[in-house]
């Protein structure tokens, strides 16, 4: 069988290939039929497909995270692709290429690791590149922090994501680290490296990307602290208020106690760190979502539900009409004499402004 990989399949294509199941849901139809909702995935990308007839036979051959061959026909639905399924059978591992099926880095990982030994020699703190030492040299933490992604969904989503995106978070320290001077660089450097360390426990990646049951409980956040108090402790004189300072920059990076930082950012380089991080994960994430239409001829990405908007995908090179043509105008509604203003919803998309939650609140300044 010859596989067809997602981001090759089109409109009223016969799919007949393997993929990995994702996600498996039971369900039931409005006229009270069951049927079967599949998020299928290789390494380029996903797809949802149906399982309308036979759904209890088919649905006992196989569980999530099996590979399946499945036989049926692509087709738009409501804007997307998806799979009608007329049949399939589990495939056992041994008969794929599981590279295959996973998203990989398109960096070489050896080559990252590289730039990781290079990053960390020229830290000048001694305790603080004893500490990055460390971790280099456990082979079982750097097994996964070599391989895994660096979220579920949001950005970095592949095999190499978290080292990925870790030294790109490095980079932008060097690149901003000089023009805030004076700052503690290896600090930055160890925070960038480590801000996301807790994700090789908190994510499941042989298979579907997915959380552990200690991810689920605890988080990435509480784990990689965890994780650097246990190096720390074995380092003899390392200085506590060092930890403290590294500590509160992985307890603070992601900025907010809504976006799920127990502190926020109290120290200009846990500040920086946030923002870098971010940023990174804002642009990988935006990239990632226009990479998915290859053949698209708009100039336009398709909605963004995270992001709550549109992508114009090359600013580069347009005119005043292809702005024009943004395909999410907003409506100016004509003002109506004695009508109450209506109440301002509050925003979804991204945003990152930490002072916009000060107006009239009672501050819990620690």
């Amino acid at each position: 069988m010859t596989k067809k990989f997602v981001s090759g399949i089109k409109d009223r294509d016969p799919v007949d290939s393997i993929f990995l199941v994702k996600d498996k849901i039971a369900a039931m139809a409005k006229n009270g039929k069951p049927y079967m909702n599949l998020r299928l995935m290789d390494k380029s990308g996903e797809i949802e497909a149906k399982v309308w007839d036979n759904v209890d036979e088919l649905g006992a051959v196989f569980d999530k995270d099996d590979f399946i061959a499945v036989r049926g026909k692509a087709t738009v639905y409501l804007g997307k692709m998806q799979l009608v399924v007329a049949d399939l059978k589990r495939i056992p591992e041994s008969a794929v290429e599981l590279a295959d099926f996973l998203p990989m880095t398109a960096r070489d990982i050896a080559e990252m690791e590289r730039e990781l030994g290079t990053v960390v020699s020229s830290i000048t703190d001694r305790h603080l590149r004893l500490l990055m030492e460390a971790f280099l040299g456990d082979a079982g933490f750097m097994a996964g922090y070599r391989i895994a992604p660096a979220a579920k969904g949001m950005h970095h989503v592949y095999l190499g994501g978290l080292l990925e995106h870790s030294l790109a978070v490095a980079r932008l320290v060097d690149t901003i680290a000089p023009l805030y001077s004076p700052l503690n660089r290896d600090l930055l450097i160890a925070g960038a490296l480590l801000h996301d360390i807790g994700k090789v426990r908190e994510m499941a990646y042989l298979r579907s990307f997915d959380y552990t049951d200690e991810g689920k409980l605890i988080g990435h956040i509480t784990i990689g602290v965890e994780m650097i108090q246990e190096k720390v402790s074995g380092i003899a004189g390392f200085p506590a208020e060092t930890a403290i300072l590294l500590k509160h920059m992985i307890l603070s990076h992601h900025g907010q106690y809504e976006y799920g930082s127990p502190k926020r950012p109290k120290t200009i380089e846990a500040t920086i760190l946030n923002y870098l991080d971010d940023l990174d994960a804002k642009i990988n994430g935006i990239r990632t979502h226009i990479g998915r239409e290859p053949d698209s001829q708009s100039r336009w990405s398709s909605y963004h539900k995270l992001y709550d908007r549109y992508y114009f995908k090359d600013a580069t090179d347009y005119s005043q009409d292809d702005l024009d043509a943004d395909p999410d105008p907003v409506p100016v509604p004509k003002p109506v004499e004695n009508t109450p203003k209506p109440v301002e919803r509050e925003k979804k998309g991204f945003h990152n402004n930490p002072f916009e939650k000060l107006n009239n609140e009672n501050l819990d300044l620690f």
